[in-house]
């Protein structure tokens, strides 16, 4: 199996905590040792910490405990590069502010339609981690693009026009770049380490929402109500979404709901409104085609500079 991009094994974690989950009559040590990296560890609590910060892509479910576990020891290698490029951050000097940290909550809770503290508290609860947790994850994140930049800053990223107008003509005009849905996805989780009681629980909740909605009750109003989290994807291409997702969006109705049960919980997918049409113009969507483009670059070259780390660092794995 390829090692996939750092962003997709973060969208990937929460997909994966269900198959490692402690199973209830059995004696099982959850904060085990994973891996070293030079003098720190990484725990086995630390990748499940990651997975619950996280919510799955719509529709994706993990075909077996192998894929599981091979998608689990790519996270634990996301989570290495981590360990190293923050050791290399406290070299330089490099701290996060209180201001930064704030500000990145802030937006975590904008992303996730959580209306205040109270409101994040409890998704946090919920989740299973705390808010002290998710501030640790974040200050990694950002640390961790201060770092790429610092890696990466030198080296001036081109672009040519001949890349950006391959990207258009393979995954715009030839995808159908002009039709969209717009959807929001109501996340019900199961707590960690669920009972079949707890997972019970959780299924006759999803029900009650699910009946909500159908019965006319915004999502705003259910997530208010249950006390959820909500993601909004915006306007995406059903190419980009799961096969049998994009099949059952393809049956629905603007204001109609797809519910989907995952190994981790429920998600109830809410089609908002479609949109057709001719696919943007190259000239229209070069610059955001360009920029894409250059981020990957820059990820591509980032990734090189973290295997300098590692030729120099101590790693063992033990997962």
């Amino acid at each position: 199996m390829r090692r996939l991009p750092l962003l997709a094994l973060i969208c990937l974690a929460a997909c994966l905590a269900p198959w490692f989950a402690p199973r209830p009559g059995h004696a099982e040590i959850v904060d085990r040792i994973v891996a070293e990296v030079n003098d720190e560890v990484i725990t086995m609590s630390e990748l499940d910490e990651m997975a619950r910060t996280v919510q799955p892509p719509p529709g994706f479910n993990p075909k077996s405990k192998e894929e599981a576990k091979a998608l689990k020891r790519q996270m634990l290698e996301a989570l290495i590069d981590r360990k190293l490029a923050k050791a290399e951050a406290k070299k330089r000097g490099i701290t996060i502010s209180d201001k930064d940290l704030n500000q990145a909550v802030e937006g975590f809770k904008k992303k996730n339609h959580i209306p205040d503290d109270a409101a994040l508290n409890q998704a946090m609860a919920k989740a299973g981690m705390t808010l002290k947790e998710l501030r640790r994850q974040l200050a990694d994140q950002i640390q961790q693009e201060r770092m790429m930049a610092i890696a990466v800053g030198a080296k001036k990223v081109e672009i040519s026009d001949a890349e950006v107008r391959r990207f258009y003509d393979t995954n715009v005009r030839d995808k159908g770049g002009g039709n969209q849905v717009h959807l929001e996805v109501v996340n019900m989780p199961y707590p960690p380490g669920a009972t079949a009681a707890q997972k019970e629980e959780v299924q006759k909740k999803a029900e009650t929402v699910l009946k909500d909605i159908r019965l006319g009750t915004s999502v705003a109003e259910v997530q208010r109500k249950y006390s959820l989290t909500v993601q909004d994807l915006g306007f995406i291409n059903p190419a980009d979404l799961h096969r049998q997702l994009a099949d059952i969006l393809s049956k629905l109705r603007p204001g109609e709901v797809a519910p989907i049960q995952n190994p981790e919980g429920f998600q109830l997918v809410v089609l908002l409104g479609k949109r057709s049409g001719q696919p943007p113009s190259f000239e229209e969507a070069a610059p955001r085609i360009r920029q894409f483009l250059a981020n990957k670059s820059m990820e591509k070259q980032y990734m090189e500079w973290l295997k300098t780390l590692r030729a120099k660092a101590h790693i063992k794995i033990m997962l």
